[in-house]
């Protein structure tokens, strides 16, 4: 911008100086000269004195050291101010970044804070499920203990209950037998049964056993059976079991469903009666 302008005006002040100088050139300061005829014979006339002209006023010659100066002065402030532009630029451009880097910062601590705030929420959810289900599983088993618990004590106040009725009637046919189990008497009323009743007995007794035999061997259960005068069962028991506890069981089991024995050939029944028992037989 400096050079420029200096060119300029040193441009514009040859301009001048050429354009003074050519109207001078052109300028004739010759008098002029005006006739006129009163005859026939031209007579010349004497000149006219005319004032010579004004001197034109020179031009101001240019001064070239301020314009030099003024261009330097100009370009130093063009180069200040573009220092300054620059500077600005460069401190608006380190603000941005600096901007862009802290909403980046801020940005990513916000995206931490929710992972950890989301990870911490499915944290406690994860362990109130978990909870929950402990809770619920402790719930079952202990629902589950106190049913087994009040079963096997329903099954052990059953089980006393049928042996209470079992020595009772025992007692009272073992009186209306006048015996007692295991006597060795010759009365006429405890007199053997016949070998026939004893395979009819065990005839009803037999299809009656539920039992999953899946072994070689062949054990034996013998049963006492209790009755009552009208061959009604009224109890049962293992005198001597047979080495498989599901074999001995499933006798018993069978005994009870029977419910009712058959009568012997002379119409009795005896009181107590003991049988045996084999998977295969």
């Amino acid at each position: 911008m400096g050079r420029g302008l200096a060119f300029a005006l040193l441009a514009h002040g040859l301009l001048l100086l050429a354009l003074s100088y050519g109207v001078n050139w052109h300028s004739d300061s010759s008098p002029a000269f005006e006739a006129e005829l009163w005859s026939s014979v031209p007579q010349v006339a004497a000149p006219r004195e005319e004032a010579p002209p004004e001197p034109q006023p020179e031009a101001p010659k240019p001064d070239l050291q301020a314009q030099q100066r003024a261009a330097e002065e100009a370009a130093a402030e063009q180069q200040q101010q573009q220092r300054e532009a620059d500077i600005a630029i460069a401190k608006e451009k380190k603000r941005k970044e600096d901007k862009a880097r802290e909403d980046a910062a801020r940005q990513e601590r916000l995206e931490r804070q929710e992972r950890e705030k989301a990870a911490k929420d499915k944290e406690a959810r994860d362990k109130a499920a978990k909870d929950k289900a402990d809770k619920e599983e402790q719930d079952r088993k202990k629902v589950k203990a106190a049913k087994d618990a009040k079963e096997a004590k329903e099954a052990k106040d059953a089980d006393a209950r049928r042996e209470a009725q079992r020595q009772e009637n025992l007692r009272r046919i073992q009186g209306m037998a006048g015996g007692t189990p295991g006597s060795t008497g010759a009365a006429a009323q405890s007199a053997a049964p016949s070998a026939g009743w004893v395979g009819r007995v065990k005839g009803k007794i037999r299809p009656l056993i539920i039992y999953s035999d899946d072994g070689a061997a062949n054990p034996t259960a013998e049963v006492q059976v209790a009755l009552a005068p009208d061959g009604r069962i009224l109890g049962s028991k293992v005198i001597k079991a047979s080495g498989d506890a599901d074999w001995d069981r499933a006798v018993l089991r069978a005994v009870e469903k029977a419910e009712m024995l058959p009568r012997d050939t002379d119409g009795r029944v005896p009181p107590v009666i003991i049988l045996n028992f084999r998977p295969r037989e």
